[in-house]
């Protein structure tokens, strides 16, 4: 059983530059948990680290799938054992750094046997939705899965059609699958938490850094994704935040300023979403970001975790 550092943090809290700096100090590798960032082509709305934020420091699961390929909790899952197995063999400390918490949770706890997305479920559902609204969508999600209609927004549309495909493909909830037990990863892990006590701060953050990924060509990356052969913008790399928001206003479906306000606002609801998540860790210890001593004390955190 190998040691492992978990970093975690909602978007735009600084994961990427701790991780780094984190990592020359404990000869370490870091190994992305970021459902965008497998994506080839998808480098600045996804906020990937360039080679000079990288400071030389290895990195994996970066860039190991085209954007109309799939990669699952499952597939990270597999591939996060066989490198934490990988790093620790050769002596360096296998450190987790980013903010899919699914991927967390499936790290940690193991994974249930949810079924595999189907387009053409899901496109149907789209279709319907495009009638109804997904109020009412929620309202048919309701009738079928009551438990996880209780806990999702009435426009929580990811969450919503996901669910409901999963009904449609297999007569069975979400919540079924959800709620079966399974093992996580067989190895140790000190689970660390950015979770901003100012969240104004991070929100400002969030806005900072979207107005920034515009001004540096990310419309001109997704019109490039758009222009593949494969395109689909219901695939779920495309329905990432932002790059989804984009799609709508390069299809003409809203304007320029509908699309930052979109996009900022979706951010900031990931970032709800993941701080969301971070609370129902009972292992994770939460530092403040934004607190000068972030640093030092994630750095004794992990002495003490290593040493003990």
């Amino acid at each position: 059983m190998a040691k492992a550092v978990l970093l975690l943090g909602p978007t735009a809290s600084g994961k990427t530059a701790l991780g780094v700096k984190l990592a020359h100090i404990f000869n370490a590798e870091i190994i992305s948990i970021d459902s965008a960032l497998v994506y080839r082509g998808m480098d600045i709305g996804s906020a990937k680290p360039t080679e000079a934020e990288k400071e030389n420091v290895p990195h994996h699961l970066i860039d190991i799938r085209d954007p109309f390929e799939s990669y699952s909790a499952a597939d990270f899952f597999k591939d996060c054992e066989a490198l934490i197995e990988d790093i620790s063999s050769r002596g360096h400390l296998p450190l987790i750094v980013g903010g899919t918490m699914l991927y967390a949770k499936a790290l940690k706890e193991g994974l249930n046997q949810m079924p595999s997305s189907d387009l053409s479920v899901r496109a149907k559902i789209e279709k319907e939705a495009a009638q109804v609204g997904w109020p009412a969508m929620h309202e048919t999600l309701a009738k079928v899965d009551p438990q996880t209609a209780s806990r999702l927004h009435l426009t929580d549309s990811q969450r919503i059609s996901r669910a409901l495909e999963v009904y449609y493909q297999t007569g069975k909830p979400i919540s079924y699958y959800q709620n079966q037990k399974n093992t996580g990863s067989k190895h140790s892990f000190l689970t660390l938490g950015l979770m901003p006590q100012n969240r104004a701060q991070l929100h400002e953050r969030i806005e900072k850094r979207f107005l920034m990924m515009v001004q540096s060509g990310f419309l001109d990356e997704v019109k490039r994704l758009m222009q593949a052969p494969g395109f689909d913008r219901n695939l779920s790399a495309m329905r990432a935040v932002g790059y989804r928001q984009a799609i709508d206003y390069l299809m003409g479906e809203i304007d320029y300023d509908r699309f930052i306000l979109a996009g900022v606002a979706a951010t900031r609801q990931l970032a709800k979403r993941q701080l969301t998540w971070m609370r129902s860790m009972p292992d994770l210890v939460a530092m403040d970001p934004f607190e000068e001593d972030v640093f030092s004390r994630s750095k004794a955190l992990i002495e003490t975790f290593l040493n003990a």
